[in-house]
């Protein structure tokens, strides 16, 4: 697409320069320290769309280059000054000589090739990086599910979601000693919570994932990235699942709890029935005795004691009516 859509089309749906630029920061941790093995060393981004990658690793020190197809998302790039170029990036990969750049990235670019594709851009990244070297992918996490049942097919141009464990597979079973799954872009203000929704376990898992695998090298060189290895990033839909399942164990606790006090309430209710049914026999048994010694009929209803026998059986009647 070079008539401009594609371009307009990421900075509607993707986001702006700047959002983007500092996303991919977190990338620096990795990359950075490649520089004291390798200073001013050569890194190369596939798909490199608009640039902000290759802007980053231009501040960080390194010297990049930039490949991409679509020349309306590079016009961006030229008028930066950044040094990039039209052209295939598989192609341009499988040209380039053994060990000769310390970062090979492809930003949002292996949902768009085959899997064919993606495995020679893996082996051949493996055979291109210096000892040590890393190479980054990232792509849509189709553990989110808005992500994978909606919002994955915006761009008509990906072919299929590629779900982390598979990528991160090809990575190992290409020959990489070390390989990392980093969830990105996350909402923060889910990570520390408890009380998920239903909404939070649809759209809340980390919208995007990479995959970094690094070369193998000598124990100084993977010394110098071990750190960021050993972190744990973003937010899994497993995590948001757990958390669903604990606020309803929690829903079932209180239930339990509600329930233990209605049969209390009831035992209770039916231990006053039973207290007014004897006040009742009592009642009704003095009110015959009363009668039994006028000299003429009295009605129990006219009588004190009938009113209080009226009074027991109304009693018993509503407590029997509102259980």
């Amino acid at each position: 697409m070079n008539d401009g859509f594609y371009r307009a089309f990421e900075e509607r749906y993707r986001g702006s320069r700047e959002l983007i630029k500092a996303r991919l920061a977190v990338y620096l941790q990795f990359v950075e320290p490649l520089l004291n093995a390798y200073p001013a060393a050569a890194a190369l981004d596939l798909g490199c769309g608009r640039g902000e990658w290759v802007e980053l690793l231009v501040e960080t020190g390194f010297a990049p280059m930039g490949i991409d197809t679509d020349m309306g998302m590079l016009d961006c790039c030229l008028k930066l000054a950044l040094p990039v170029e039209h052209g295939d990036a598989l192609g341009y990969l499988c040209a380039l000589p053994d060990e000769s750049q310390a970062v090979i990235s492809a930003i949002h670019l292996v949902e768009h090739i085959t899997f064919d594709q993606l495995r020679m851009l893996v082996g051949e990244a493996l055979r291109v990086l210096k000892p040590g070297g890393l190479l980054i992918m990232e792509t849509p996490n189709p553990e989110n599910i808005l992500v994978a049942t909606r919002n994955f097919y915006l761009d008509p141009t990906h072919q299929r979601p590629i779900p982390s464990m598979l990528l991160a597979f090809v990575a190992e079973y290409a020959g990489f000693i070390r390989v990392k799954t980093l969830r990105l872009q996350e909402s923060k203000d889910i990570v520390n919570r408890s009380d998920v929704s239903l909404q939070d376990v649809i759209n809340g898992a980390s919208p995007d994932y990479s995959v970094i695998a690094q070369k193998s090298a000598s124990e100084n060189i993977l010394a110098l990235t071990s750190n960021p290895f050993g972190l744990i990033y973003g937010l899994s839909l497993e995590d948001l699942m757990g958390r669903w399942d604990s606020r309803f164990e929690g829903f079932a606790i209180k239930a339990q709890q509600a329930e233990a006090i209605a049969q209390q309430a009831e035992a209770m209710a039916q231990q006053a029935e039973t207290t007014a049914q004897q006040a009742l026999a009592l009642a009704e048994n003095a009110a015959a005795k009363v009668e039994c010694r006028n000299s003429f009929p009295i009605a129990i209803h006219n009588s004190m004691l009938g009113r209080i026998v009226m009074r027991v059986r109304w009693l018993i009647e509503y407590m029997r009516g509102s259980r």
